[in-house]
């Protein structure tokens, strides 16, 4: 009887930065550029590893495409520690707008317009934007057709306030759909 032991990895994969530092430079010759800004030239990769071990930094390729390809000495891991804490703010300052869609008919009853204009309203003045869209049954006529852009017409009258209109009221197949945005404070 043969026993199998099944390993499983569930650990996160850690991102390696791609960035060469040091030995991983794969060029002859690079520009080098001191921590304060000073240039030191086209020099042999050699002579920059001497030049940053002397220094007590760490030479990190800025610019491998450029000719020579472009080497700056720094200390990377505080480098590193800055990036990662602007990229933290920036995710902290980004605001996620999201498309939220109220459904009609076109011959909707006013208690249910007015709970649906007031969900509508409450969407936009939370920052979301705003799908409306009146659903037509199979083979409207004319007249339904204008009833439901009516409809459409009063929740934008009725939204004025707090949203805009993005674009122009729209007929697609079984639906007439408009989308509104908030306003600009």
């Amino acid at each position: 009887m043969e026993v199998f032991t099944i390993l499983y990895n569930n650990a996160k994969p850690v991102k390696k930065d791609t960035t060469p530092i040091n030995d991983e430079i794969r060029a002859r010759e690079v520009l080098l550029i001191g921590s304060e800004g000073f240039q030191y030239g086209v020099k042999p990769i050699r002579e920059a590893l001497a030049i940053a071990s002397q220094e007590g930094m760490d030479l990190v390729l800025v610019a491998p495409n450029a000719k020579p390809p472009v080497c700056k000495l720094m200390d990377y891991s505080k480098f590193r520690y800055e990036q990662q804490r602007k990229a933290r703010e920036a995710r902290k300052n980004q605001k996620v707008v999201e498309l939220k869609e109220i459904r009609l008919t076109a011959v909707i009853d006013t208690h249910d317009f007015e709970t649906k204009l007031r969900n509508g309203v409450k969407f936009l003045e939370k920052g979301d934007k705003l799908k409306v869209s009146v659903r037509l049954p199979y083979r409207a006529g004319k007249i339904l057709i204008d009833q439901g852009k009516e409809v459409l017409n009063r929740f934008k009258d009725g939204c004025a306030e707090v949203g805009d209109l993005d674009n122009a009221v729209s007929h697609e197949g079984r639906y007439i759909n408009m989308n509104l945005s908030p306003k600009k404070k």
